[in-house]
C-alpha cells in the first residue's frame, strides 16, 4: 500500500520521510499550491510594529515562514509578544526562527485536534480586552479564532503572507494520480485539508468514482469532506506524526 501525502510541498516533504522512516512506501502529491503575497510592503510594516501587538497568531507552518522571510534586517522576536501556534508543525517552525519556546501558545500535547478551538482552549484564561492582536494566514480562511477574541475584547486584525493556488503537476506527480486512480485498492490518501480534496476533485475527470479508494484525515471536517466527495472508507486521526503512522500501520494489519 503507498500512502499519498496531499499537503503542500514543503510539508509533504517532512511527511514523506517521516514515513519512510517507519518503514511506510509514501509519495508526495501536493494538492494545494503556496505562492508568496505580491505586495510584501504590509509584512514589513506589521515587523516594524510588531512589538504593540499582545499576541501573533499563525495559522500554520507556511504563514510562519511567509512572515519571516519578511522580517527587516536586525529585528528579533519581541520579549512581550506571545506567538499562537495551532500545532507542532506551527510551533516547529516558530522555534526554528527564533521565536523562544516560553513565548508560543499551542494546543495541549494531549488535545483530541490541533487547530484553532484547541489553541482557544490554551488563549481563554487570559485577558483579552483591548489586547492588539495579528492573525497571520494565507489568503482566507476560518474565521472564528477571530471572532472568539473579539467577543472577549481583543482588538484582531488579519495579515496574508501567502496565497494558496490550484496546483500544478509535474509528469511525476501525474504518473502518481494516475496509478492511485487505476488501482485505488493500494493506495491510500492522506488529507489534512479539505481544500486539498477540493482542488484533488477538480483535476480529475467528472464522475470520478473514489468508492474503492481509502483515506485517513486529520481533522472530522475533512472526513466529511472526503466522504462527500465520494470516498467511503475514511479513518479519522490526531495530526501528530505518531497517531498518523499508527493509523496507517493498523490499516496495513
Amino acid at each position: 500500500m503507498r500512502v499519498i501525502v496531499t499537503r503542500p510541498a514543503a510539508q509533504a516533504a517532512d511527511w514523506v520521510l517521516d514515513l519512510h522512516g517507519h518503514g511506510i512506501d509514501a509519495v508526495a502529491l501536493p494538492l494545494i499550491g503556496i505562492e508568496a503575497v505580491g505586495d510584501a510592503a504590509p509584512l514589513v510594516d506589521a515587523w516594524r510594529t510588531l512589538a504593540r501587538r499582545r499576541l501573533v497568531v499563525f495559522v500554520s507552518p507556511n504563514a510562519t515562514q511567509h512572515f519571516f522571510a519578511r522580517r527587516p534586517e536586525g529585528f528579533g522576536w519581541p520579549r512581550s509578544v506571545l506567538a499562537g501556534s495551532p500545532g507542532p508543525g506551527t510551533t516547529r517552525a516558530l522555534i526554528e526562527l527564533g521565536v523562544p519556546a516560553a513565548q508560543i501558545v499551542e494546543p495541549a500535547p494531549g488535545a483530541a485536534q490541533f487547530d484553532s478551538e484547541s489553541l482557544w482552549v490554551q488563549l481563554q484564561p487570559r485577558d483579552w480586552c483591548d489586547a492588539d492582536v495579528l492573525i497571520v494566514r494565507g489568503d482566507g480562511g476560518r474565521d472564528w479564532l477571530a471572532d472568539t477574541l473579539r467577543r472577549h475584547g481583543a482588538q484582531v486584525s488579519h495579515l496574508s503572507a501567502y496565497r494558496r493556488v490550484a496546483p500544478q503537476l509535474d509528469a511525476a506527480a501525474q504518473a502518481v494520480l494516475r496509478a492511485a486512480l487505476a488501482e485505488p485498492a493500494t493506495h491510500l490518501w492522506f488529507f489534512s485539508s479539505s481544500e486539498a480534496i477540493d482542488n484533488l476533485d477538480a483535476l480529475v475527470p467528472a464522475g470520478t468514482d473514489w468508492q474503492r479508494a481509502r483515506a485517513v484525515a486529520t481533522h472530522p471536517r475533512i472526513a466529511a469532506r472526503a466522504r462527500q466527495s465520494g470516498f467511503a472508507s475514511v479513518i479519522e486521526a490526531r495530526p501528530s506524526p505518531s497517531a498518523v503512522v499508527a493509523c496507517i500501520q493498523s490499516i496495513r494489519t
